[in-house]
């Protein structure tokens, strides 16, 4: 036993004397015991839904349970030695009666107990403490306060929990595996291999690549680089990019030591678009996720549909003050741990959904067979509308609901959030969820949000439901206009009880992006102007920062995308223009990739790694995968894979920040529902869950886990895969959204990487412009092995023009958005046949022709 612990075992046992006042307390124990930071890292059964309340934490005990630990509030994690002699105190109060089952002991079994004791708990507060000397190690015990056993319901109101004594908590140290580290998914045949070694070694050591049966397939030597700022790492660097051999268990060794293994494969990534897909039907509110979709440790009945204990989400009220109407505002997505739906989150979420589609369309080599009808799991598939569209509306639609009603103040602007009055508990299902539900005031970023996304869904649900993307297009310019009426309506900082705040006191972005998508909707000037007349217009620092990127806060940037991709009616001079802002945007990114020893494109000012520091990586990847979608160049597509082998494996902690992939992969984000190391009953997040990441304010934010165990931390080593650490590892739509699009666009990649990917159609495309429009004849070639019947080609018509006269084909124009189908007598396009059709245009103007075609939605080679 250590001094100071001898000493306060004697205080104890004597009370009254000296020493009892002069010995120092032992060290403390519990993390947030005044919760004063919120619930996190405490816990509860899911039967006792709980949250902060007036400052102590309070759980809804059910009646009729059997046992005491039919219901426990507890916090894991506290180190017991052996020996030692602690004091546990804390206040307590019951709205009926009960008798506390106080225990410190071990979190699994056979749950080996250091102290036990009943301690009667009624209406007033009582003080509790108890003392106790360890007889064994506990390194990582439970407190736990077992409340169940009774057969009256009841209000537990739990502070001021304290345990003292012991010796001081061992300070951190990340467990980060090898000094080798990779990606741990793996590489693509023909793309860049590059890996980094944690070492102090000053000359260049040997790196050897081994399969899986031990030989060697590829050797070299590394590179020092001396240390890596991030991390405070000393660093040497590798590449085996000559290697592209398939094939799966290869390892990595340097100096004695061996990396985690990883595959060489082109079809690395279908699984993971495929997965970050899913991740937002399994965030969706107010409809059941079902077993056959997801599995049935992830299923669960429908959240917040007004169904007790649910308020529900279909007659929401305002907070108090705010409005004097209700809204159903049922649907959409959670957007993070908790049970809230943002708009602001919401509206960038949807639209990288969208535009992960929308790419489809607009680059050469993406291809939307991989997200079409029966493709994705969510229930509306086979409805003959490409199942990411599905999703996305399901957000969509919420969006809409979200919007002040006619006849109200502030009629067409949109309410900035809604969520539970106080902190949803944790863990928490959401059908579980008893608290009322609030609609917040609208604001003028949430309203331009709204725009942004439904002029989009306009354009691209108009080939598969016109009513819908009239109603989209209706809410669009209503808020739009809404906004131009009240633009400074700006969302309250202080606004942050249950919910986040998401405020934002520039929304000059926002009225940019809205501009943009709007003016590609519809073509109309007065959006025309509204985007050319921006101060933004043509600002790379605006659009893509150098520190930063884009995210929920800083939007001009989506609006650059979408006039860089998307057929508009800009002039050629303003489009080069454009995407010249783009390709800008892309070689600071890539730059910033090529020059840290991580290869991550993403250096923000100071090290300072922000919240959510993955999806500015993946937002950052997104504009360098545009740019190679726009111009081929290899740098492009290079930076993205270097971005993607820091998330999944190559960094410094040798973290693989994405569930299910990786040796190392994180699986305790914070999150309600997906809360197993809270609760073994429910499921760690299902696989495709990216983590929020390295963030230097984590300590302040006020986040209790990375407060105890990350101060001090490197930049880049901020963070831990703990379900308390919000700041760090929290999972949220707006960052899955991005995944989303750059898994899409690796998969897409496959085998292509640095090479020409091989096509099955080639398209012949031929203009013959006249006064007012154009006679187009196309040959559509089958150049692959296999008959293709029937055949549908699509593609995006420039500029104003409009189709007339056809032959030889079946169309459908919707916007810019045209296809051709087979008539009865040319149905099949057999190996190395052709079909000819034609069409005449009318325009106003002459325009380009289009950019890419689609077979099938699979890419052709151009004729």
């Amino acid at each position: 036993m250590s001094a100071a612990a001898l000493l306060f075992a004697a205080a104890l046992a004597v009370p009254g004397t000296a020493g009892a006042q002069e010995a120092e307390p032992g060290p403390e124990q519990i993390s947030n015991g005044d919760f004063t930071a919120g619930t996190a890292p405490w816990w509860w059964t899911a039967n006792a839904p709980s949250a902060v309340s007036d400052g102590r934490l309070c759980a809804q005990v059910p009646a009729g349970t059997a046992n005491a630990w039919d219901v426990i509030v507890g916090q894991n994690d506290v180190p017991i030695v052996a020996g030692e002699s602690y004091e546990l105190s804390y206040s307590a109060s019951s709205t009926a009666p009960l008798t506390v089952q106080t225990r410190v002991q071990e979190a699994a079994e056979p749950y080996t107990t250091v102290l036990a004791t009943a301690d009667p708990v009624g209406a007033e507060a009582t003080q509790v403490t108890r003392t106790f000397t360890a007889s064994v190690d506990l390194p990582a015990a439970s407190v736990q306060l077992q409340i169940g056993g009774g057969e009256r319901a009841s209000t537990f109101c739990l502070d001021d929990v304290s345990l003292r004594g012991g010796a001081e908590p061992p300070v951190y140290v990340p467990d980060t595996g090898s000094p080798v580290r990779v990606n741990q998914v793996g590489y693509l045949p023909h793309g860049p291999k590059s890996g980094t070694v944690v070492t102090d070694a000053d000359a260049p050591l040997t790196w050897a690549v081994k399969t899986s049966a031990g030989t060697t397939a590829a050797t070299g030597r590394t590179v020092p680089q001396g240390e890596d700022p991030s991390s405070r790492q000393r660093v040497h660097t590798f590449d085996f990019g000559d290697l592209t051999t398939p094939g799966d268990g290869y390892t990595v060794e340097v100096d004695g030591e061996t990396s985690e293994p990883f595959s060489i494969r082109g079809n690395l990534y279908d699984g993971l678009r495929s997965d970050a897909l899913a991740y937002f039907y399994h965030n969706r509110s107010g409809t059941p996720i079902e077993a056959d979709l997801v599995g049935e440790k992830y299923a669960r009945p429908a959240g917040h549909v007004g169904v007790a204990p649910n308020k529900g989400d279909t007659d929401v009220p305002c907070q108090p003050g705010v409005c004097d109407y209700r809204l159903d505002v049922s649907g959409g997505w959670y957007d993070a741990g908790d049970h809230g739906k943002y708009v602001v989150n919401g509206g960038i979420s949807v639209a990288q959904l969208m535009s992960t589609y929308e790419r489809t369309l607009t680059a050469p080599n993406a291809e939307s067979a991989e997200l079409g009808d029966g493709k994705l799991r969510v229930p509306e598939r086979d409805n003959g509308v490409p199942d990411i569209l599905d999703e996305a509306r399901w957000e969509m639609d919420f969006l809409i609901k979200m919007q002040v009603p006619a006849g109200e103040p502030l009629a067409g602007m949109a309410h900035h959030k809604m969520h539970d009055a106080q902190w949803t508990g944790l863990p928490m299902k959401p059908h579980l969820d008893p608290q009322q539900r609030e609609l917040h005031p609208p604001s003028t970023a949430a309203t331009l949000n709204l725009a942004a996304s439904a002029a989009q869904c306009a354009r691209l649900y108009a080939p598969f439901d016109a009513a819908f993307a009239g109603r989209c297009l209706r809410a669009a310019e209503t808020a739009w206009a809404a906004a131009k009426q009240h633009p400074d309506v700006l969302a309250d900082p202080n606004d942050g009880t249950g919910g986040g705040a998401y405020s934002d006191n520039d929304v000059s972005d926002e009225f940019y992006w809205a501009a943009a998508e709007l003016f590609t909707t519809t073509g109309k000037d007065t959006y025309r102007q509204a985007v050319l007349s921006s101060p933004l217009h043509g600002d790379t620092d605006a659009a893509f920062p150098a520190g930063g990127g884009i995210s929920w806060g800083y939007t001009a940037g989506l609006g650059v995308l979408t006039l860089a991709t998307v057929p508009n009616g800009l002039t050629q001079a303003q489009l080069g223009e454009v995407r010249a802002v783009v390709t800008t945007g892309a070689d600071r990114y890539a730059a910033q990739s090529r020059a840290q020893a991580y290869g991550l494109p993403y250096a923000p000012e100071d090290e300072d790694y922000v919240w959510g520091s993955n999806s500015q990586v993946l937002n950052n990847m997104i504009v360098l995968a545009t740019a190679h979608d726009l111009t081929g160049e290899a740098a492009y597509q290079d930076a993205v894979l270097s971005g993607a082998d820091y998330l999944l494996g190559r960094n410094p902690l040798n973290q693989s920040y994405v569930t299910g992939y990786g040796e190392r992969d994180s699986r305790n984000q914070h999150h309600r529902f997906w809360a197993h190391q809270n609760d073994s009953a429910l499921p760690n997040p299902a696989p495709g869950s990216i983590a929020g990441g390295p963030n230097l304010t984590a300590i302040a934010s006020g986040d209790p886990v990375a407060a105890q165990k990350l101060s001090g931390c490197a930049p880049a080593m901020c963070y831990i895969d703990d379900i308390g650490s919000w700041a760090t590892n929290e999972i949220t739509v707006n960052w899955n959204a991005p995944l989303a699009f750059i898994a899409s666009y690796l998969d897409d990649a496959g085998e292509g990487a640095r090479t020409a990917p091989a096509r099955t159609c080639r398209v012949s495309y031929a203009s013959h412009p006249w006064n007012s429009g154009s006679t187009v004849t196309v040959r559509v070639e089958n150049i692959g092995s296999e008959p293709v019947s029937p055949w549908s080609l699509t593609w995006l018509l420039p500029g104003d023009q409009r189709i007339g006269h056809t032959w030889s084909a079946e169309f459908d124009q919707h916007g810019r958005t045209v296809s051709a189908r087979p008539l009865s007598w040319n149905r099949t396009l057999a190996p190395g046949a052709a079909v000819d059709f034609g069409f005449n245009t009318s325009a106003a103007s002459t325009a380009p022709d289009p950019g890419s075609f689609k077979l099938n939605g699979r890419a052709c080679a151009s004729g």
